[in-house]
């Protein structure tokens, strides 16, 4: 097994969903909190119940993270030497046609699955490598592969899938430097041991931190069975036929939050 590294963990997209499931049981772990998001209300009012809940210390740093100037400088707060813990929950979903979607839409979804994730990471493995310690968790999709309708979220989170793997590689060298990615996936008990369809934030963290401290590198939150990965991978690649027709139902991903 393997010790969570002992210091503040920074998590952005903190203020819900999978980030704010994240803050809860950190906190409940005794971790001091770095909640980075958007909305700076929300991310107070989270702090103030988890510091009341569990008396760790809770910072917040609001930050949209779209804007460049104001990643830059969630960025710099990340790389400071008190986070030895990173969590990038950020992220746009939606799975759509592309003619169905703006170029905006398209855009506003690589500035955070990409741009912001591959920033925060930097900073972070900047600290965590001048530490000889640290913990970066990059949430992704197993909805990665070509699919129809999937084309700019299915092609950002292949790129989460391929950074993680190579910041891997890259660290290998620095035995203290954990990295994980964390797919997150369709609901459904045809895949996951749960036999309910709303598969939980708290339950996919709980899965997600249990297979950090078990050295994981790839963790599929409460997949039943391993092997159905390339079940999936299999199913989400189809050809279309002459008529436009008959594709297959694609999967779909855990909404995540900026």
């Amino acid at each position: 097994m393997t010790s969570l590294p002992i210091g503040r963990a920074a998590i952005s997209g903190a203020s819900s969903g999978i980030g704010a499931a994240y803050a809860d049981r950190l906190a409940r772990r005794g971790f001091d909190l770095l909640l980075i998001a958007r909305r700076a209300d929300r991310l107070e009012s989270l702090a103030s119940t988890l510091v009341e809940a569990y008396g760790v210390d809770v910072q917040t740093f609001a930050a949209d993270l779209e804007n460049p100037a104001s990643l830059a400088a969630a960025a710099a707060r990340v790389r400071e030497p008190d986070v030895s813990i990173l969590i990038n929950t950020a992220g746009a979903a939606g799975p759509d046609p592309t003619a169905e979607v703006t170029a905006g839409q398209i855009e506003r979804m690589f500035r955070l699955n990409v741009v912001a994730l591959s920033r925060l990471s930097h900073a972070a493995l900047a600290n965590f490598r001048a530490d000889g310690r640290g913990l970066l968790v990059n949430i992704g999709s197993v909805a990665h592969s070509a699919s129809p309708n999937t084309a700019a979220y299915s092609g950002s989170r292949a790129y989460v899938l391929n950074f993680t793997h190579s910041l891997r590689a890259e660290h290998a060298t620095h035995p203290g430097v954990q990295i994980q990615l964390v797919l997150t996936g369709p609901s459904g008990p045809e895949l996951f041991s749960s036999d309910r369809a709303d598969f939980t934030p708290e339950q996919l963290v709980d899965a997600a931190l249990a297979g950090a401290e078990a050295g994981e590198l790839v963790t599929f939150p409460a997949m039943a069975d391993p092997a159905l990965w390339e079940r999936l991978e299999g199913a989400q690649v189809t050809t279309p036929t002459a008529r436009g027709a008959g594709t297959k139902r694609r999967p779909r991903s855990e909404p995540m939050t900026a």
